[in-house]
């Protein structure tokens, strides 16, 4: 059975250390060979710009930026279709590799066989 982490995270720069984390524990899972989904809703989404995650700065944590690169190179990120809608953001404004997709397909991982579930 293959292992799959489905991470929704809704913290951003508001909530710094909860954001930290969420990307922290997918960019580990995806090195230890776990199949990750990570899901960016609310204040997180802003991460799917190409730029912001290099602003964003806590200390004694892993640079941002280098975290999204690492989920990108061997998992999935995903932009909440609603928050993008909501923030004015396309798909032709995303980093590349992000993908914008609803609350359907969020469940539909979340419940695949093998799948473990988290939200930050």
């Amino acid at each position: 059975m293959t292992k799959r982490l489905v991470i929704k995270v809704t913290a951003g720069a508001d909530a710094p250390e909860r954001c930290s984390q969420a990307f922290t524990v997918a960019a580990v899972a995806v090195a230890s060979g776990v199949e990750v989904s990570l899901w960016l809703t609310g204040e997180s989404a802003w991460f799917a710009l190409p730029g912001r995650a290099a602003q964003f700065d806590l200390p004694h944590s892993a640079p941002l930026a280098d975290l999204i690169d690492a989920i990108l190179a061997g998992g999935t990120l995903t932009l909440c279709t609603q928050c993008a809608a909501r923030r004015e953001i396309t798909g032709d404004d995303v980093l590349p590799g992000v993908r914008i997709a609803g609350a359907q397909v969020f469940v539909q991982e979340a419940m695949a066989d093998g799948a473990q579930a988290l939200v930050y």
